[in-house]
C-alpha cells in the first residue's frame, strides 16, 4: 500500500534545523515523540504550511502541497487538513452551531449540518452545540475543537498536543474519543507528543524526533521494543500489544487474553469484552519480574515462558528484551538481579505480569 503523506523537509531556523524524510501510512495515528526542542511543532507546523520550509516536498493522498524545486507551494487555507493546537482557538461570544467559530476566521459546514452532527456524535458534544464557548469547559472545548477540524472533510488530521494542557481528570475525559477516533477514521492522523503513555494508548505508528532528525520510524510495536532508542531509558519504557479476547471469568472480572503472533495468553483486571474482538494492552518494564522456575504460590497471576534476546546495563539497572514465543516483552531489573539469574541472550526465563499492572 502506498503512503499516503511523503515528506522531505530542510528548514533553517539559526539555533535549530530540521532535517526530515519520512513515508506515512495512509490511515491511523502516527505519533510524533520526543522532547522538547526536537522539532515536532515545527514539523507540523510545516505540513500545514503555517511554517515554510527552505527546501520541501510535501505530498498528501496523490496532491502535492510543496515542492521546491517545482516551485509549489499550497497556502494553508486551501490544504484539505484538520488541525487541532493545544488549546482550541474558539471564539467565547459564539455558538457551537451551525458554525465552528476559530481565532482568525470561520470554517462553515460546506456540505450542511450533517458533518457537524457526525462529529458531534463521535465526540459526545451534541447537548454542547447551543452554548457558547465561554460556557465549555477545557475538556468540553478540546472535544469541541477535535470535531470541528474534522467537520471539512479533511485528507489529513494534525494534532499538536491536544491533551497538554489539560489535567489529568481532563485527559482521562477524552482520551477514550481518541480511541474512537482511532478505531474509526480513515484517514492519516500526525499526532505530536512527549507523552509515553498517550503514545502507546493511541499510535499506531512511532516517528522518534531528537534535536530535529528522525531517529526511529516504524511501527509502534516495533519501535517501542528496541533497546536502542531513547525510549527504553524512559520510566514508562514498555511494549504494546493487540491481543485478541479469549474468554473472561465473571467471579474474579479477568478478561483473559491471547498474545499476537503467539501462543501465551494472558488476563488482566478488566471488564468483559466479545471473545474475539481485539484489546490494546500496555505492559511497562518496570512490572515485569524475572525468574528461573515456574512459582506456582504467588499473587501474580500471569507467568509466560520467554527468552532473553538481549541485555542492555544502564546504570544500576537492566533492560531486557524478551521472546515470548513470538510477542516482545521488556523487563527492568538489577544488575544485581541480573548477575544472580545469569542473564543472557538465549536464557530461559518465566516472565511474570501482576493482572492488575497491565493497562488496557
Amino acid at each position: 500500500m502506498p503512503p499516503a503523506l511523503q515528506a522531505r523537509l530542510l528548514a533553517d531556523r539559526g539555533d535549530f534545523h530540521l532535517e526530515v524524510n519520512l513515508a506515512l501510512p495512509p490511515t491511523g495515528i502516527t505519533a510524533l515523540f520526543g522532547q522538547s526542542g526536537s522539532g515536532k511543532t515545527t514539523l507540523l507546523r510545516c505540513l500545514a504550511g503555517l511554517e515554510r520550509a527552505e527546501d520541501a516536498y510535501i505530498e498528501v493522498a496523490g496532491e502535492v502541497w510543496q515542492c521546491t524545486r517545482r516551485n509549489i507551494f499550497v497556502p494553508p487555507h486551501r490544504r484539505p487538513l484538520g488541525y487541532v493546537f493545544q488549546e482550541a482557538s474558539l471564539f467565547r461570544t459564539s455558538r457551537c452551531r451551525p458554525t465552528w467559530i476559530m481565532a482568525g476566521g470561520a470554517c462553515p459546514l460546506r456540505s450542511g449540518a450533517s458533518l457537524m452532527l457526525r462529529s458531534a456524535a463521535c465526540f459526545g458534544i451534541g447537548h454542547l452545540l447551543a452554548r457558547s464557548a465561554g460556557q465549555l469547559s477545557g475538556g468540553e472545548r478540546q472535544r469541541v475543537g477535535i470535531a470541528r477540524a474534522l467537520s471539512t472533510s479533511p485528507r489529513l488530521l494534525l494534532m499538536d498536543e491536544p491533551l497538554a494542557a489539560l489535567d489529568k481528570a481532563r485527559k482521562n475525559e477524552i482520551l477514550p474519543y481518541l480511541e474512537r477516533l482511532h478505531a474509526e477514521l480513515d484517514i492519516p492522523v500526525i499526532y505530536v507528543s512527549h507523552a509515553q503513555d498517550e503514545v502507546a494508548r493511541l499510535a499506531d505508528h512511532l516517528v522518534l524526533l531528537e534535536r530535529g532528525e528522525v531517529v526511529a520510524s516504524g511501527p509502534i510495536t516495533e519501535t517501542l521494543a528496541r533497546l536502542d532508542l531513547p525510549l527504553a531509558q524512559d520510566s514508562d519504557a514498555g511494549v504494546v500489544l493487540e491481543c485478541q479476547v479469549q474468554g473472561f471469568d465473571a467471579q474474579y472480572q479477568l478478561l483473559g487474553l491471547r498474545l499476537p503472533q503467539s501462543e501465551a495468553s494472558l488476563c488482566i483486571a478488566h471488564p468483559q469484552r466479545p471473545a474475539g474482538s481485539r484489546l490494546r494492552v500496555q505492559v511497562q518494564a518496570r512490572d515485569v519480574s524475572l525468574s528461573l522456575h515456574r512459582e506456582s504460590q504467588s499473587s501474580i497471576l500471569n507467568r509466560l515462558p520467554a527468552t532473553v534476546r538481549q541485555v542492555q546495563l544502564v546504570g544500576a539497572h537492566a533492560l531486557v528484551r524478551l521472546d515470548c514465543a513470538g510477542a516482545p516483552l521488556l523487563a527492568r531489573v538489577t544488575r544485581y538481579s541480573a548477575d544472580q539469574l545469569g542473564l543472557a541472550p538465549g536464557a530461559a526465563v518465566w516472565a511474570q505480569i501482576k493482572a492488575v499492572a497491565v493497562l488496557a
